[in-house]
């Protein structure tokens, strides 16, 4: 009998925006765990991959199991999944599991529905390079930065008045066409004022390049000016403008902060990012939880291929305030140690297991469908009933580990408490 439970050992992505160094809980997490893990401490970590996506598949560690490769395991032993994401999802692991250590800003960006995605895909297979549709959720694990959907149309008017350089990339006709629109007494923007903020945020993105750059410059000099006679610039979102002007000067994608939510995470606070739902992350160290796809349409700071026409064309353009963009967590009834961020795709769901400082034993219990998990805390043995005789999971910080359905795991924990990421795939 081959196990259902086992160790993972799981690729590192060294993308440009990551944290450096021993400031990424990647690398941290890496390093606690992976002995062979070399951190150069000048050098970004930016992603954590769990899953089977073929550009960081995970490995696996059991000496007793033939295939080293969880995509490969998964392939010979299909039942898992469990009968229903078998059947779904055609024998497929459904989600990719990540931990993001963020230094810069990510792209502005949006992810295609499935339809869409399977357009693209087929029209321009070297950008888009699956049929996959790719929802995903973003939990954070310390104090975390992002941009999150339209913000409500009285704000965007407001930032007309207060930030005549934003107005000027717009253009006129967008913004007079918004300001008509917009009705304070109206808490339902409807079709007219929607069909004016596509017009407006379509406007600022094919804005001319030497007009963008011109803009911001002047921007960015009056910020300085009021900074140094000690004037206050939050009206103006004048230190996130500066910061991403700084990583990425003449960018469009600048302005794009008086367009978009700006949202601050705490730790287990969540937001979710739905299909053509705009967004960026700033800043900060989060789980995330997605769809296994890499499909990204992008319009803004970022150096690689911004697809304007496809994004202006492909959002959403519902305005909504910052604390609707908060995606809740339940707890879950059946334990008091879990927490449940469940969103309505049927792809993934996350749990978080918080196991009290006192409570030596603990039970992850079993589940009609396949699970990946991630230490972020604590010190346990875990047992399952087919591991080999006397095989234990180590589990400490950084360890990460797969469970079949149907499958529990016992926990004899150290004295601390643990803190646990599950990512898995109910679709009850």
């Amino acid at each position: 009998m081959s196990s259902k439970v086992f160790s993972l050992k799981c690729a590192i992505q060294q993308y440009a925006w990551g944290r450096i160094g021993e400031d990424s809980e990647v690398a941290k997490l890496s390093q606690s765990i992976d002995k062979s893990f070399q951190l150069q401490k000048d050098k970004p970590y930016a992603e954590l991959w769990m899953g089977t996506h073929p550009s960081g598949p995970s490995q696996i560690l059991s000496e007793s199991i033939v295939e080293k490769s969880l995509g490969d395991w998964i392939e010979k032993h299909p039942e898992c999944l469990g009968d229903k994401v078998r059947e779904k999802f055609k024998g497929q692991l459904p989600y990719l599991f990540k931990v993001l250590s963020v230094n810069k800003a990510l792209s502005i960006q949006a992810h295609p529905n499935k339809e869409h995605a399977e357009a693209l895909h087929s029209a321009r297979p070297d950008i888009y390079k699956d049929p996959n549709h790719k929802p995903e959720i973003a939990i954070a694990l310390t104090t975390f930065e992002g941009l999150c959907g339209f913000r409500p149309i009285s704000q965007i008017v407001g930032f007309f008045k207060t930030v005549p350089e934003f107005k000027a990339v717009v253009g006129t006709d967008g913004v007079d066409q918004l300001t008509s629109a917009f009705d304070a007494s109206d808490p339902n923007p409807g079709k007219t004022c929607r069909a004016a903020l596509k017009k407006c945020f379509a406007g600022m993105m094919t804005c001319q390049d030497d007009v963008v750059a011109k803009q911001l410059a002047s921007l960015v000099d009056r910020i300085s000016i009021a900074v140094k006679e000690s004037k206050d610039v939050s009206e103006v979102n004048g230190e996130l403008l500066t910061r991403l002007h700084d990583k990425f000067p003449g960018d469009v994608g600048c302005f794009a902060i008086y367009f978009l939510n700006h949202m601050i995470l705490e730790p287990g606070q969540a937001m979710y990012l739905g299909p053509n739902e705009p967004h960026a992350y700033l800043k900060g160290n989060c789980i995330e939880c997605m769809a296994c796809s890499d499909n990204v349409v992008r319009a803004g700071l970022t150096p690689k291929y911004k697809d304007v026409p496809t994004l202006c064309e492909m959002l959403t353009y519902e305005p909504s305030a910052p604390k609707d963009k908060l995606f809740p967590c339940v707890p879950d009834p059946k334990d008091s140690s879990v927490h449940l961020y469940n969103p309505t795709v049927p792809d993934f769901a996350v749990s978080r297991i918080k196991i009290a400082d006192d409570k030596t034993s603990y039970t992850i219990r079993a589940e009609d469908n396949p699970s990946i998990l991630i230490v972020i805390s604590g010190t346990a043995e875990g047992t399952n009933e087919t591991l080999p005789d006397g095989e234990k999971l180590d589990l400490k910080r950084g360890s990460v580990f797969f469970m079949a359905a149907n499958q529990e795991v016992a926990l004899q924990c150290q004295p601390g408490g643990m803190l646990i990421f599950r990512a898995c795939c109910p679709l009850d």
